[in-house]
């Protein structure tokens, strides 16, 4: 397991390094001249220009590229052009809402889809597995920001039983929560479905149902557990989705988190701070991964990695 697990930190080098390269380059295509924007619309060319030095865009490309590189090997994102702050001190005053949001988002997810997915399965072409298919479908299909509008409509304006957006309590979570698990429900139950119909069929669930055992004893730890593997790879798959979803679902309810942070850095120009985001998502993604090939091991004892 400890040589795997290097081997897969080691192999991950060139993909952190190919991301960075291909954020860097993406970031510098955007169109505007953040010189100009931070200057203001009244600012002389001299402004302008004296403000393009200070933050090394009169560079050529290939040298803001490698004092890029120089900088993320000593874990240095650079400064914010907007509030002229650390760039990790900015993703760190919004990481946790982000990670909050996701976690309870996940946590939503599995415990919804994947009782939604068993229930279809047992109860199949039944005016249930209908039913619940058809709303796995609706929650894979409808676009996030259109949900949490109506969501907020329902809830926060009609209702008035949640706050509309912000995070100002325990409640602020619940909306943006439910916004950001409804694509990750309606995949969970699906694959958790069609796992679920594969194993059922299986000679060992006929045995365990001829001895004699409980249907739930059968559903869970016969059926259930070896359908799992290919449900945890959704999991984390979704996990990672998460992260970057959240960027339209922290928009809708100015949710203070990394993907409000992100969006707000578009529209400023702010390219270390949209660097920063980017490489951030895109390691989580990666370490999400890795633990979802661990967690195998956990799920299906039989295997083993070398």
């Amino acid at each position: 397991m400890t040589t795997y697990l290097v081997r897969r930190v080691l192999v991950s080098v060139p993909t952190v390094l190919g991301v960075a390269t291909v954020i860097f380059l993406l970031v510098h295509l955007l169109p505007g001249d953040p010189a100009r924007v931070i200057a203001g619309v009244n600012a002389t060319p001299a402004d302008v220009e004296r403000i393009r030095h200070q933050l090394g865009l009169d560079q050529p490309g290939w040298q803001q590229y490698l004092t890029f590189l120089g900088r993320l090997a000593h874990g240095d994102l650079g400064t914010s052009t907007h509030t002229l702050n650390p760039v990790t001190a900015e993703i760190a005053a919004r990481a946790p809402y982000t990670a909050e949001l996701a976690s309870l988002s996940i946590v939503v997810a599995i415990a919804v889809g994947v009782a939604a997915g068993v229930v279809a399965a047992t109860r199949r072409n039944t005016a249930v597995d209908l039913l619940i298919s058809g709303a796995a479908i609706a929650g894979v299909s409808i676009p996030v920001y259109w949900l949490g509008l109506m969501l907020v409509v329902l809830f926060a304006i009609d209702l008035r039983v949640l706050p509309a957006a912000g995070a100002g309590g325990p409640t602020s979570i619940v909306l943006p929560a439910i916004t950001l698990a409804s694509f990750s429900v309606g995949f969970i139950a699906r694959q958790t479905r069609s796992a679920m119909l594969e194993v059922l069929g299986q000679d060992f669930v006929r045995t365990a149902r001829a001895k004699g055992a409980g249907e739930p004893r059968v559903l869970v730890r016969h059926a259930l557990r070896n359908a799992l593997l290919p449900v945890v790879t959704t999991i984390g798959l979704q996990f990672g989705t998460l992260l970057g979803g959240a960027v339209l679902t922290e928009t809708v309810f100015a949710w203070p988190g990394i993907g409000r942070l992100l969006v707000d850095s578009i529209f400023f120009r702010d390219f270390p701070v949209v660097q920063g985001v980017v490489l951030l998502i895109a390691v989580a993604f990666i370490a999400v991964n890795l633990v979802t090939d661990l967690v195998y091991a956990v799920v299906d004892p039989r295997i083993r990695y070398g």
